[in-house]
């Protein structure tokens, strides 16, 4: 897939809230070719309107999974980020955005490539 955004002329980097060393870890487990850029406190989400606290039953459900969110993210916030996926034109400007509420339903590869191709 990077490969074939690259031929668009294109980067990719994702935002995400977590603290430097998991950002790290997820690049390196994942063999990952973009940056991976860190939005502490979830503030530029936030800016966006895409910020959200998890109520506190999710909260006790995530830390029987050993997800602790204060921790991985370095802030003592119960806050994530609705995903969202932009492309933007070179002169800064959004010419595409998808997003959902449902972290389970996210653009295919191929509607990616064929909006960066679109753009050129």
């Amino acid at each position: 897939m990077q490969s074939a955004i690259r031929e668009t002329g294109a980067r990719m980097a994702a935002l995400c809230p977590q603290r430097p060393e998991y950002l790290r870890t997820m690049h390196e487990k994942h063999h990952l070719e973009f940056d991976i850029l860190r939005d502490e406190g979830n503030a530029y989400g936030a800016r966006l309107g895409l910020r959200f606290t998890l109520p506190e039953y999710l909260q006790a459900i995530y830390l029987r999974f050993g997800i602790d969110l204060p921790r991985f993210n370095g802030v003592p916030s119960w806050t994530l980020s609705i995903p969202a996926r932009y492309v933007v034109r070179r002169d800064g400007t959004i010419a595409v955005a998808d997003i959902d509420p449902d972290y389970t339903s996210r653009p295919e590869p191929e509607k990616t490539l064929n909006d960066l191709r679109q753009l050129g």
